[in-house]
């Protein structure tokens, strides 16, 4: 069993120090898979040691090219997954939910992060260390299909992502972004929880065009804008543009 030798200490996340602690498993509500395969494996109750940090909107959770150290799972809160391209032209490829695991892309071959990962709000992560859970990946079936899911779930998300970048024009990046916060919500008005920067960015599109098209799709009725509040109003319509691109 891996354990941390200290109970408070500082992980540097680049621009700012974190105060992190440890927090034992069964002291916590959510049990993620890991857990659950520990207690497969041991056949009795177990606990580890885990980080547990709180980052604050916009505080970064993993940096571009930082190696990759533990497994992350994000508990609450949101968190967007990006690329840092030039001049500071980034494209979001994911947005994470609860439940999510952060780093899957970057698990199992390269010791580095090829993207960034940022808190769109107040979010709660748990750490884990990366040879424990490489050691449960290879020793559990039902775990290793699990995080397989979620491995193939995310690579899904961004090759839709490159296909819509490389085939669809701007009006139908906007609304493809527009119908996938509304299906991560789970209805058709939704807190979009994006800047409209970072609209542009999950759009591959400039925050001026952004602004632009959603003004457009007001004025057609298509969707209400209220702050950082949208309504879809006419999804077939907003389905239709998205495909037509």
């Amino acid at each position: 069993m891996f354990i941390f030798a200290e109970l408070i200490f500082y992980v540097d996340q680049l621009e700012t120090m974190k105060l992190c602690k440890k927090l034992k498993c069964d002291r916590c509500q959510y049990k993620c898979e890991i857990f659950e395969s520990l207690n497969r494996r041991n056949q009795t109750p177990v606990d580890i040691d885990t980080i547990n940090i709180t980052y604050k909107r916009h505080e970064q959770i993993c940096k571009q090219g930082s190696p990759v150290t533990h497994a992350i799972y994000l508990i609450s809160g949101s968190a967007k997954l990006y690329i840092e391209g030039l001049n500071n032209r980034n494209i979001i490829l994911n947005i994470m939910r609860p439940g999510d695991y952060i780093g899957l892309l970057s698990f199992f071959e390269s010791p580095h992060y090829f993207y960034s990962i940022m808190a769109l709000e107040e979010s709660n992560i748990c750490m884990i260390d990366l040879a424990l859970v490489k050691e449960l990946y290879l020793d559990d079936h039902q775990l290793l299909v699990s995080l397989n899911a979620a491995f193939g779930h995310s690579v899904a998300n961004i090759m839709t992502k490159l296909i819509s970048l490389n085939q669809k024009q701007i009006r139908g990046r906007i609304a493809e972004s527009l119908l996938y916060l509304s299906d991560l919500n789970g209805c058709d008005e939704f807190p979009m929880g994006l800047t409209r920067r970072e609209l542009g960015e999950l759009s591959g599109i400039s925050e001026e065009n952004a602004v632009r098209l959603l003004t457009e799709l007001r004025k057609e009725k298509i969707i209400d804008v209220d702050g950082r509040n949208i309504s879809i109003l006419d999804r077939r319509i907003l389905q239709k543009i998205c495909e037509v691109g």
